[in-house]
């Protein structure tokens, strides 16, 4: 299952969100080659979403040849995908962190209330997820 955050408060697109956030699962070495992405309507369903907003990503992601279909399979990560390097992956991860410091700061966040958030949503993160049944 994907773990995917998606913000109407973002202020990016909700496609651009979905990509960047799968680019990352890829690049990271979360989702490995031919690891099979959720189908549209599952994911539109999970995220409560348009399905033509998760189409529109799998289309960009798939032009940008990190993506493929297979006709009546589904869809699947690249194997041409190069993970980015370690260096990489933190350079990308201090960017997303020094947006989030701002942001805290700007909203009158302590560090420890930082902190501490950061671990709630981690272990809400970590938490099985569970379906919603018929009810």
């Amino acid at each position: 299952m994907l773990h995917l955050n998606i913000s109407q408060a973002n202020g990016l697109p909700i496609y651009l969100q979905l990509m960047q956030q799968i680019k990352a699962l890829i690049a990271t070495g979360r989702l490995n080659p031919d690891d099979e992405l959720p189908p549209v309507r599952v994911l539109a369903q999970q995220l409560v979403l348009n399905p033509n907003t998760i189409v529109r990503a799998y289309r960009e992601l798939e032009v940008a040849g990190l993506i493929y279909k297979k006709k009546g399979s589904g869809t699947f990560v690249s194997a041409q995908v190069t993970p980015y390097t370690a260096q990489e992956c933190r350079r990308l991860l201090s960017e997303r962190a020094d947006t989030l410091l701002v942001e805290a700061m700007n909203l009158g966040f302590t560090e420890e209330e930082l902190f501490d958030l950061l671990r709630e949503r981690m272990e809400h993160l970590k938490r099985p997820t569970t379906t919603k049944s018929g009810a």
